[in-house]
């Protein structure tokens, strides 16, 4: 549970708008991006938006595994199968994808107008892969830390997708 690193607190700008309520995976780094970018809003934690659980990988970096052969099977298999002691890309897409589409359903009853989440990469880019529009592929939907997508649910009650409005970055950088 890596905190984030002062040089991502530096670079985060607070989003202007807060939303009542954000919701945050169970790791303190999403809790403390959310507190800067939308200081004063009710913080939810909810763990199953957590990032891929990586296993004997966590914590290790891609050039520590160079010569690990669990971890050069599993990028030869493009990252799909289950990490050694953790999920496979399919579980982790599932799990995150549920409790995303149960927090849009929930919202959209309450007649909420946004629904805010700060989360980790692969958490995104699985819920984009699975319900944006127009499609891409998981690995496409990457972003650098700081920037979120802009979606329109419009269709989610008839089609279960989003529409993909634009990019928002929450940092100094540009």
């Amino acid at each position: 549970d890596v905190p984030l690193s002062p040089a991502g607190r530096a670079e985060l700008r607070p989003a202007g708008a807060v939303p009542q309520r954000v919701y945050v995976t169970a790791l303190q780094r999403t809790r403390q991006t959310a507190e800067i970018l939308f200081p004063g809003a009710q913080l939810v934690e909810v763990k199953e938006l957590g990032e891929m659980d990586f296993g004997a990988f966590e914590g290790r970096s891609a050039q520590d595994m160079e010569h690990d052969p669990a971890y050069r099977t599993w990028v030869e298999g493009m990252c799909q199968g289950p990490c050694p002691g953790g999920e496979s890309m399919e579980t982790f897409s599932r799990r995150v994808c549920r409790a995303f589409a149960r927090l849009l359903d929930e919202a959209l009853a309450r007649g909420e107008e946004t629904l805010t989440i700060v989360a980790h990469g692969g958490t995104q880019m699985a819920v984009m892969a699975a319900f944006a529009r127009p499609a891409r592929s998981y690995f496409d939907w990457s972003l650098d830390c700081g920037q979120s997508y802009l979606l329109d649910a419009s269709p989610w009650q008839a089609q279960r997708t989003l529409t993909l409005l634009g990019e928002n970055d929450y940092t100094g950088r540009k």
